[in-house]
């Protein structure tokens, strides 16, 4: 295995395993639909509201809890270009921050050239999801690509973790919970329920 995350020595209860690049895409999208829709100016999406917003779909409550968010993006992305703070290295990777859920802890890990996006994204899953001391997973996938990779790499995880598995719309089968990703992007950018006709 190619990834630098398996010799982790300490894991957290609660983990995000995220497609950073992924999850810009889908922000984007739901900007330029929704400034149409709703005839307003759509600001870019408050990156803490949408981890707490994850966590909360992903069966976190308030608490002490603390949970290690991976943000996984490709090596020629240096940012994300609809969400803030955005920065990888300067504002993202290496930080925290603390709220009524607890704590959350954001790494940013860029993949190198010596395996696909893809692959690393899976191979970060399968570690995670082996690991004793992990017991809540939170899985942001580009689902629209590798939705059938995640299941198998979740098909045999220990039964007492919570497994949830976000897309943008209900996918077939799997050990696991599902959320629709739309609706933590769509709080995260300041998008009303009331505001969509």
């Amino acid at each position: 295995m190619n990834n630098n995350l398996a010799g982790t020595a300490k894991w957290c209860e609660n983990v995000m395993v995220v497609d950073a690049d992924y999850i810009d895409k889908v922000a984007f999208d739901l900007i330029v639909n929704f400034e149409r829709m709703i005839e307003r100016r759509i600001p870019q999406a408050d990156m803490a509201r949408w981890i707490d917003c994850i966590a909360l779909d992903g069966g976190l409550r308030e608490g002490d809890a603390q949970t290690q968010v991976i943000l996984i993006h490709g090596k020629n992305k240096d940012k994300l270009d609809n969400f803030k703070p955005s920065v990888y290295t300067d504002e993202l990777d290496g930080k925290a921050f603390k709220d009524n859920l607890g704590e959350f802890l954001i790494s940013a890990y860029p993949v190198e050239d010596l395996v696909s996006k893809d692959d690393f994204f899976i191979e970060t899953l399968e570690i995670v999801s082996s690991h004793k001391d992990v017991k809540r997973i939170m899985v942001v996938p580009d689902a629209e690509r590798i939705y059938d990779n995640v299941r198998h790499a979740l098909r045999n995880v220990d039964e007492e973790k919570h497994v949830t598995v976000f897309a943008m719309q209900p996918m077939q089968g799997g050990n696991f919970r599902q959320e629709i990703l739309g609706y933590s992007l769509m709080s995260a950018l300041g998008i009303r329920a009331d505001e969509i006709k």
